[in-house]
């Protein structure tokens, strides 16, 4: 049988959309498609009952051939010291990261470009999942509306270091990248 569309092959994928949308569960059948052994890079911590139980609902689903690693800020070096030809990588998520180097005070620019010219750099598969935060409301306080900013520069910047971007909604993975270019002709 003909495949309906062509294969997209990468090495670098980021996974965005919403709460809720399946980018996660993406991002995992994706790694588990890829390679017999897969690295989880979790960068949520277990701070209350809720965050514990997700964080346990999501190690059940993972199963078999994952090994996770639990590292919220200093996500650049983890990933450097675990990339391998042999194992894929899921980074689930930036914009937990991204929070924890804010509430750390770290510098949230430096820190997003340090992990754009890491990925091209990386010995192996990585999927990067992230939330789309600016599709809502603008955020009543000024830290919500910085952090939405800096959530958008993150994914932008992550997207442009990527082989492949997709968009998850529903549960259903929309390629945004590599697109085709429009060209506005005169007739």
């Amino acid at each position: 049988m003909v495949e309906p569309f062509p294969l997209l092959e990468c090495r670098s994928l980021l996974a965005l959309g919403g709460a809720r949308s399946g980018k996660s569960r993406y991002a995992r059948l994706l790694a588990e498609a890829a390679a017999p052994t897969r690295l989880m890079i979790a960068t949520a911590s277990a701070d209350d009952d809720e965050m514990a139980a997700r964080i346990a609902r999501h190690r059940a689903e993972r199963g078999e051939g994952w090994e996770t690693i639990e590292e919220r800020r200093n996500l650049v070096e983890v990933l450097r010291a675990n990339a391998r030809r042999d194992r894929a990588i899921v980074v689930d998520c930036l914009t937990l990261w991204l929070a924890n180097l804010a509430f750390a005070g770290c510098d949230v620019g430096v820190e997003m470009e340090r992990l754009g010219e890491a990925v091209a750099a990386l010995a192996g598969p990585v999927v990067f999942v992230s939330n789309e935060v600016g599709l809502g409301i603008v955020p009543e306080t000024p830290l919500g509306r910085d952090f939405r900013d800096w959530q958008g520069r993150l994914n932008q910047r992550i997207a442009a270091a990527c082989d492949v971007a997709v968009f998850v909604v529903a549960g259903l993975p929309i390629v945004v990248k590599p697109a085709a270019t429009p060209r506005i002709v005169l007739r």
